[in-house]
């Protein structure tokens, strides 16, 4: 097999590099180059992870390979979500309960506005139509309505406890446990996947194991100099910490699962592509919030819930309210280009919020509140979702029943 094939996991590999480096010898450079350096390597691991996990589907059973490599895929996002919670435990007077709420919600929120919304415009720009899913992804639209109606709950209680963990747990589990009975679709892989894919199977499940390893110590060596020097980066430019940790680190740990996506959406596979982001959302809004609050408590020592502000209530409240829209869309098993665009535009219209709320505060002669518009903007997802309640009201009927327990 010619070296070119294998050029995709060297300069993954390379990339890596650095920030191991880093990791262990501590140089003495500025935190934005530290930053950028270790976001590399989260970067580079995070592709290295996307194409073993497509190969790994060949080798091990569909039941273990849908739980295992549904959550190595989202490793790069967990490991520094969960490295803000642990020193949140650590220090809960700190900004790092924050950071984790702040990661968690950025994550998921671009998931929807951006990734969701790029499937489609890209597929509809080729082929000009909406993207169709198959009928058995009624059960992933189901529960992530459950997970999106109980996250509903969090702003109203103001807490984030280990009961809340064990229902967001057990969500993923009951979820899991259905889909492991979907029978084995054998799937091609493509691009760089396909050169690891083609190797005979011995090497070839040495070679995987290999790339998961290595990827997965460079993750956790890199996930606290990335998140510590992303924070001081924006302390030192002056730049707000939390918008950088919300907006920025999210970007490293998935644009491989983008760029993946939008390459099937490319190629008129754009129900795949859609299917996968649905997954990951999931995977997300289940297992990654369940998460939270245990390793809090382990970390604080304690069964101590996550007390949470104004302001990470309304991030919780502006996230769920913008996921339960989006379900409420695909309740017919379809995105439209309209649907898409309503999503992109009202992500970009929050993201933007910071930039153009003081001004609309002071033009309507209103006292300066920074959460105004996330409340806005939290409540007009939640008023256009019963809109959509209303309009599909009969295929939300039949996600009740379109699976069997």
């Amino acid at each position: 097999m010619p070296l070119t094939v294998w050029r995709p996991f060297l300069i993954a590999a390379v990339c890596t590099l650095p920030g191991v480096a880093a990791r262990f010898m501590h140089p003495e450079i500025s935190p934005h180059w530290l930053a950028l350096i270790s976001g590399a390597a989260i970067l580079g691991a995070s592709f290295l992870l996307t194409w073993a996990c497509e190969v790994a589907q060949m080798d091990i059973p569909q039941a273990v390979a849908v739980a295992v490599v549904a959550f190595i895929a989202v490793l790069p996002e967990y490991s520094v979500d969960m490295y803000f919670t642990w020193m949140a435990g650590r220090q809960p007077e700190s900004e790092y309960v924050h950071y984790a709420i702040a990661n968690m919600t950025g994550a998921n929120r671009l998931l929807i506005g951006v990734g969701w919304s790029a499937i489609v415009l890209i597929f509809a720009g080729r082929f000009h139509t909406a993207v169709i899913l198959q009928n058995d992804k009624r059960t992933d639209v189901l529960f992530l309505g459950m997970a999106t109606l109980y996250a509903l709950l969090i702003p109203i209680k103001g807490t984030l406890t280990l009961l809340d963990g064990l229902v967001f747990l057990g969500i993923y589990i009951w979820y899991m446990r259905i889909i492991c009975r979907r029978p084995v679709e054998a799937e091609e892989p493509e691009g760089p996947a396909a050169a690891l894919a083609a190797l005979p199977k011995r090497r070839r499940v040495l070679a995987m194991t290999g790339v998961f390893l290595f990827a997965a110590l460079v993750i956790l060596c890199n996930a606290e100099p990335f998140s510590e020097n992303l924070v001081a980066s924006g302390k030192l430019f002056g730049v707000n910490e939390f918008l950088l940790v919300q907006w920025l680190a999210p970007v490293a740990s998935e644009a491989p699962e983008f760029l993946v996506a939008l390459m099937f959406a490319a190629r008129g596979q754009a129900g795949l592509a859609l299917e996968s982001l649905i997954s990951s959302k999931l995977n997300q809004w289940t297992l990654l919030v369940g998460m939270i609050p245990g390793v809090y408590a382990v970390s604080s020592g304690g069964l101590t819930p996550m007390h949470l502000d104004s302001h990470q209530l309304q991030e919780i409240l502006l996230t769920a309210g913008q996921s339960i829209f989006a379900v409420l869309l695909l309740v017919d098993l379809r995105l439209s280009v309209r649907e898409a665009v309503w999503l992109f535009t009202l992500f970009v219209a929050q993201f933007l919020s910071p930039l153009y709320d003081s001004h609309l505060e002071i033009l309507l002669g209103l006292p300066h509140n920074p959460l105004r518009m996330h409340a806005f903007y939290a409540w007009v997802y939640l008023g256009l979702a019963a809109l959509a309640l209303f309009k599909h009201r009969q295929n939300v009927a039949k996600l009740r029943f379109g699976f069997k327990v």
